[in-house]
């Protein structure tokens, strides 16, 4: 016996995506300024990939307390101290910079520092970075995310043409914009963690959006007289399941993971979690909808040229205009049929035979035969 599925997703829908183009466009600019203002006036919140020091996780005997922990090591004359929890209540993540005197005025530094905890903390992790090494991290990282951005402008490009590319290129630095303001407006780590997450967002966004783009180019030939506006809602529309299913899978294995996978990799699913929602969004309502602003080419086979030029030999009649989207009904494949093309050549139909006909009561001449003429 077969199961019947407990949800069934919508296999056509009639959502009006391009409607709310500008406002979504619009919020995505403050959004993207207000990250660049937050970088320049707040910065980011630097880990020790990065910025260079010592790193230690630490496990003290009892529920530990930063601030008074703060207070203590802070005249160890170490630099500045920063502790926080780590988890656990026991458990504390301390941070200090890098010591002047290379790796061993480190590891002396860091030993006075344990030295100086509670009796009985126990040491799970050091990671030690100088100032050269995280200097080049951070250089890696930047030319990582541009190289990457690139090379998916190039296969758009390649694989559909400059308008698309375009799009699809923005709306990777869309998304990744808004992920490090998130990162800046709220003081998280930032480590070479997060920079994973960066490339794997940018992996998935680009996915979802070339999905719709090759939708989008389906139906540009199909329809070569759909109005553009219309023509987007229906790819994205014709999509929508497989977004839903791609974004609800991805989430049920990012939020448990988010949930049980502890404190070392939760900056990392949470990064994950945010890039993927703001990725769907950004593929529906920046890439798709942006084809409006810069034009797609489309192939009118000379019907747009014709219908310029009433008066030209072969013209065509131009067609009532179409009711707005919002008059139609739902059922988009009706709607979408009243644009199908039409350059497939006329076929005409022959005229019926003409067949002779007799009066009534018509009766050959005596003498000869029927069907048969005067004989000469």
């Amino acid at each position: 016996m077969l199961l019947k599925p407990l949800f069934r997703l919508p296999q056509k829908t009639n959502f009006h995506f391009v409607k709310y183009f500008r406002l979504c466009f619009a919020l995505s600019i403050i959004g993207i300024v207000g990250t660049v203002v937050l970088l320049f006036t707040h910065g980011l919140n630097f880990g020790i990939d990065f910025k260079g020091g010592t790193l230690m996780q630490v496990q003290t005997p009892t529920a530990a307390e930063a601030a008074k922990l703060r207070t203590t090591l802070t005249h160890l004359g170490v630099g500045e101290i920063q502790i926080q929890n780590f988890g656990k209540a026991d458990e504390l993540l301390i941070r200090f910079p890098e010591q002047e005197g290379g790796p061993e005025a480190q590891k002396v530094a860091a030993d006075k520092v344990l030295a100086a905890l509670p009796e009985g903390t126990k040491e799970l992790r050091r990671e030690q970075v100088g100032s050269t090494v995280s200097q080049e991290l951070i250089n890696s990282a930047i030319w990582a995310l541009v190289l990457t951005n690139l090379g998916i402008f190039a296969y758009v490009w390649f694989r559909f043409e400059w308008q698309f590319a375009l799009g699809a290129v923005i709306a990777l630095v869309h998304d990744v914009m808004l992920t490090i303001g998130l990162w800046s407006l709220f003081e998280l780590d930032f480590d070479l963690t997060i920079v994973a997450a960066l490339l794997t967002i940018l992996g998935y966004s680009i996915n979802d959006t070339v999905v719709i783009y090759d939708r989008i180019r389906e139906n540009l030939r199909r329809y070569k007289k759909m109005p553009l506006r219309q023509l987007l809602d229906l790819s994205v529309n014709e999509t929508m399941s497989r977004t839903i299913m791609t974004v609800a899978t991805v989430l049920m294995a990012l939020i448990p993971l988010y949930i049980f996978g502890g404190e070392v990799i939760r900056g990392f699913t949470f990064a994950m979690i945010f890039g993927t929602l703001i990725g769907t969004y950004s593929s529906v309502y920046i890439a798709a909808p942006f084809l409006i602003l810069i034009g797609v080419k489309r192939d009118w086979s000379g019907v747009e040229k014709a219908s310029a030029k009433p008066g030209a030999p072969g013209a065509k009649p131009a067609r009532p205009a179409a009711a707005p989207a919002e008059d139609r009904p739902a059922n988009e494949a009706s709607g979408a049929a009243a644009f199908e093309s039409t350059d497939a050549p006329e076929v005409e139909t022959p005229a019926p035979a003409r067949v002779a006909s007799k009066p009534s009561g018509y009766r050959p001449p005596a003498g000869r035969k029927a069907g048969r003429g005067k004989r000469r």
